[in-house]
């Protein structure tokens, strides 16, 4: 498994996409405001997931 450093923009549950700001042993902490329909969503700015569980769509 490869995993996310900072700077990736990467697509988690069901097709939300973020950019990473920061690599933890189990996880990263997203930026979901890239996003353009973020404010449609009401969702908060950044959110935290587990590595298994994204994909990474843009190496920085």
């Amino acid at each position: 498994m490869t995993k996310a450093e900072v700077g990736n923009i990467v697509e988690f549950k069901n097709g939300l996409q973020g950019m990473v700001e920061k690599v933890n042993e189990n996880s990263v902490i997203v930026d979901l405001t890239i996003m353009d329909n973020f404010d449609d969503l009401e969702l908060e700015e950044k959110t935290v997931v587990n590595h298994k569980n994204y994909t990474i769509i843009n190496p920085s």
